[in-house]
């Protein structure tokens, strides 16, 4: 249908439109034809005969006729199921990866190409325990891989289920609660204040008024004063953002107050800050539409559902961000190593002689870390589920090396640092009037609906709690007539109050507002300017409180200055980031003067600016970034500030981390480089984190370092350990092919090469120390450390293969097998080396001293019994004296390898040696960047046959 109103021609028009009517009639009528004039259709490849219809995800249109649902009796079970099918649950979903796929992802990689190569070339030489082997290591990689990342996602799941989101829905003509994922389009669902809104819907009416024909005798007043009609109303576009509604209502706004009136009285009021960035609730009118994730502030009404989050407002703001899939930075290391290790392995295994494919075989295995995605996966999810216990839900794993090396942490203020709960500190009463007065009077200028109380209406009712003579007052006998909510425009809220036949108007507000209330005499207005001054200059957040008794004089009462304190633990948590080397930047939407006030409490540097400073400051780009990053804080910031703080902080090589909660915090979270969306944080703030607490607070966002830091630490003596053990066996086994033309069996390398990713699983959970500065991978020091751990594991193995060449048999004694001895010293000495790299300060756990011990003690027995010896004397059995002086002599070669890694991390030029740069000034990129966005591109259309013209103009 929408193609043929698409038709310039009339007759074409009408031509086409009979023959789709026809067609609607031999598909029996009017059933189904809304659902079918929404669907296109494709023939599929195995069947050119049939169609199947065609709905890109996100963008289906809900049919018209689902949105008239009867308000009172709600949708049937059965519409309920054939909706959901086609919409899907309601709830913005991380995409699922397939079990099968995901699993055998873990076969991909250039350092598993390459074992799989091993497996190809060992089935070929007919070496089928070396082919065997290799696939069990193969397998038990990708096993342990998806198996240690499986069980952190349903600890993370498990948690989620926890803070589910619960909607009130008429259904069958009675209302249910249910979670708010099962809602479908054209469900009718119950909003009140202190609700979340769980979808994009549009009121129907107050709950209080359940005649819906008065309703919709309202909507369709409102529809004919603008010149639209009630179907173009219910066929606008979906995709008119809370912005524009807001611009719409605006440019309305300006055609008269007949228009308002047009409306009806407001219903519903809701916070939109989330999406729009209004600090104040925007008030809704029946008709309007609600969004995803905001707020109830007043009103109680029933709404019918026109988008579910996939296809909401915010869902579509959220897949924006999403979408990505970019490569971490610790993969990109990983895959660094990886490639590193082969070229190395290509450039060494070079033989000229028959032996030519066992010695690739050989050097295939043991130039490749198989075991290097297994066991950094599972330090990651094993700390990702240490995480998650304690409320920080880790979504992406290499965000956690991220968030180690974090240096600048933005953090948001109010329910982060401070508690956001407000508090009245020392309420000030004007000259001769009692201060308990004061207070019970606030409290009657306050909403009595104690179910879901205005953070300022219950911070002024709690605080009678000190104040037992306020309460006397307040008991009994009062009634309220009339009760009129904060006005934007009057800036105060006012209820007409009445008690043994004596009336009184009471209204607080802002301290401006009240002022103007009252003729008070010069001395008074003094004062009471003074201690407003004063207030706003702490930080505190001050309401003025006044009254009027019989329709008499308006009369100032005093103040309330109100203060959002820091949380008990927020100063300790703050000095002990400073500790670890991270540096705090608040960014807060208050005023500058509480911002200010806040970073006293906290020890915090007070370098705190008004954020349009950052915009309209008129610095050069390079000077803005020095602003940038030596400010202590931002006050008044709006989302784009804070991705243009954390994109400038990234530009000076810092590593950044950031808080948000709002629809609008994504882009930045998403572009930090650990995104964190903190407690109580919007659906779409937590899809686009990296990590998402459950718990409130800055502490956990600590704990979280520390963490992470300590799993780094594992991973990098990991990394230091494999690296050794490739260059050992490489430089080992090609010289002795070289000079004495031998090597160790294929089938025990395998073992060497098993044993050795074996034992190190257990290294994510070790002990590990966390550092007290922001780590680094710092590639070029692991490089020279590990070659030089592995030559001197090479010039051991050598010692050894020397001594048996002594007439008395050197280690052996002329009883033993020279392949099984070889093959303990590896093991041993290999096995051990983790020991050395994970360094002092902590014993090794129970976990990873275990693991070595079971390996080397079924090491021993591999050399005992000389089992995959081959042909040697004694049937490659060795006794148990030789055994003893192999654990000897290893232990020798471990003691001197601690020695020479303790040297090397001693020395200073060594341990600077790759570090980052950060707070690097390129003064001449920030200034050609800054400039570039002051330059906007402006289209002119051509008239008169000539070409559009686009052309450059600074702002």
């Amino acid at each position: 249908m929408a193609e043929i109103e698409k038709e310039p021609d009339e007759y074409t028009r009408l031509l086409k439109y009979i023959d789709y009517e026809a067609q609607r009639a031999k598909r029996g009528g009017d059933e189904g034809g809304d659902e079918d004039e929404e669907k296109e259709w494709r023939r599929v490849w195995y069947a050119p005969w049939k169609k199947v219809a065609v709905e890109e995800e996100g963008k289906r249109k809900v049919p018209p006729r689902w949105l008239e649902t009867d308000m009172l009796q709600g949708l049937p079970d059965d519409e309920i199921t054939n909706r959901r099918n086609r919409f899907g649950y309601n709830e913005l979903e991380s995409p699922r990866e397939n079990p099968i796929l995901k699993f055998l992802g873990y076969f991909k990689g250039p350092v598993l190409y390459v074992m799989e190569l091993a497996v190809i070339l060992a089935a070929g030489l007919r070496d089928w325990i070396d082919f065997g082997v290799i696939i069990g290591i193969l397998a038990l990689n990708a096993f342990v891989g998806w198996y240690q990342e499986k069980q952190a996602g349903d600890i993370v799941e498990q948690l989620k289920a926890g803070i589910a989101m619960k909607a009130t829905v008429v259904r069958n003509g009675e209302e249910q609660v249910i979670e708010a994922r099962e809602i479908v389009p054209g469900d009718i669902v119950v909003v009140e204040e202190g609700q979340t809104v769980p979808a994009d819907g549009k009121i129907l009416a107050a709950y209080d008024d359940k005649d819906r024909s008065r309703a919709k005798s309202i909507l369709d007043k409102r529809e004919a004063s603008t010149g639209n009609s009630r179907s173009q109303s219910q066929d606008r576009d979906s995709g008119e953002t809370a912005r524009d509604e807001k611009k719409r209502g605006e440019e309305e706004g300006e055609e008269g107050e007949d228009k308002k009136e047009d409306k009806g009285p407001s219903v519903f009021s809701c916070d939109q800050s989330a999406i729009t960035g209004e600090s104040l609730a925007v008030d809704k009118y029946i008709g309007d539409t609600i969004y995803y994730t905001t707020g109830g502030k007043r009103g109680k009404v029933y709404m019918v559902v026109t988008e579910t989050a996939k296809q909401s407002f915010v869902g579509r703001t959220a897949s924006l961000v999403t979408g990505a899939n970019d490569q971490g930075h610790f993969q990109k290391v990983m895959n660094s190593i990886g490639t590193t290790l082969l070229v190395l392995h290509v450039l060494i295994s070079t033989p000229a002689d028959n032996n030519l494919l066992v010695y690739s075989l050989v050097l295939l295995i043991i130039g490749v870390p198989v075991g290097l995605p297994c066991v950094t996966t599972t330090t990651l999810a094993v700390g990702a589920a240490f995480l998650a216990r304690r409320k920080a839900i880790v979504q992406k794993l290499t965000a956690i090396e991220s968030l180690a090396g974090v240096d600048i942490l933005c953090t948001d203020k109010t329910g982060t640092l401070t508690a956001n709960q407000l508090s009245v500190h020392e309420p000030w009463a004007a000259e001769g009037v009692d201060l308990n007065w004061m207070l019970a009077a606030a409290v009657l200028a306050s909403s009595h609906n104690i179910k879901a109380l205005d953070p300022i209406d219950k911070v002024t009712v709690v605080t009678l709690k000190d104040y037992p003579k306020a309460r006397e007052m307040l008991q009994g006998g009062w009634t309220t007539h009339s009760f009129k909510p904060f006005d934007p425009v009057s800036k105060r809220i006012t209820a007409e109050v009445e008690k043994e036949g004596k009336r009184w108007t009471v209204a607080k507000g802002a301290p401006n507002a009240i002022l103007k209330l009252a003729n008070a005499s010069q001395e008074l207005q003094e004062s009471y300017r003074q201690r407003t001054q004063e207030f706003a200059k702490r930080g505190f957040r001050t309401l003025g409180v006044a009254c009027q008794e019989q329709g008499g004089e308006w009369q100032i009462l005093g103040l309330l200055p109100m203060f959002d304190p820091p949380r008990s633990d927020t100063a300790q948590t703050i000095a002990e980031a400073g500790n670890l080397g991270v540096r705090v930047k608040m960014l807060t939407g208050d005023a500058v003067a509480i911002a200010i006030e806040t970073c006293k409490q906290l020890a915090l540097g007070t370098n705190v600016y008004d954020s349009q400073r950052l915009m309209t400051g008129g610095m050069s780009g390079s000077d803005v970034h020095d602003f940038v990053e030596s400010a202590d804080g931002f006050a008044e910031v709006a989302p784009e500030h804070k991705y243009q703080v954390v994109e400038m902080l990234q530009n000076r090589g810092h590593l950044t981390a950031m808080t948000g909660d709002g629809v609008n915090d994504a882009p930045s979270l998403k572009k930090a480089d650990c995104g964190i969306a903190v407690e109580g944080a919007s659906d779409a703030a937590r899809s686009a984190a990296d990590v998402v607490f459950l718990d409130e607070g800055l502490s956990t966002i600590i704990t979280s370092i520390k963490v992470a830091r300590q799993i780094f630490h594992r991973m990098k003596a990991y990394i230091v350990y494999r690296i050794a053990l490739c260059l050992h066996l490489e430089i080992y086994l090609t010289l002795s092919m070289i000079i004495l033309n031998e090597t160790i069996r294929a089938d025990l390398i395998v073992f060497i090469a098993l044993f050795a990713d074996l034992g190190t699983i257990a290294i994510a959970y070790d002990n590990a120390p966390h550092a007290r500065a922001p780590v680094e991978w710092q590639l070029p020091k692991i490089w020279i450390i590990s070659t030089i751990l592995g030559i001197l594991l090479a010039g051991a193995t050598w010692i050894l293969r020397g001594t048996l060449f002594l007439s008395s048999g050197g280690v052996i004694q002329n009883w033993g097998s020279v392949q099984e001895i070889l093959f303990l010293e590896v093991a041993l000495t290999e096995n051990w080396l983790i020991f050395v790299t994970r360094g002092a300060g902590t014993w090794p756990s129970w976990q990873l001293v275990a693991a070595i011990g079971a390996i080397d003690i079924l090491a021993s027995i591999f050399a005992l019994f000389g089992w995959l010896a081959g042909s040697q004397p004694h049937n490659g059995h060795t006794d148990i004296v030789t055994v003893v002086r192999v654990w000897a002599f290893s232990f020798g070669v471990t003691v001197v390898l601690a020695l020479v890694y303790f040297i090397l991390n001693s020395i200073p030029w060594l341990d600077n040696i790759g570090r980052q740069k950060r707070g690097v000034k390129d003064a001449k990129h920030e200034d050609f960047i800054s400039n570039l966005r002051r330059v906007t591109l402006v289209h002119e259309r051509g008239g008169n046959g000539h070409e559009d013209v686009f052309r450059f103009q600074p702002e």
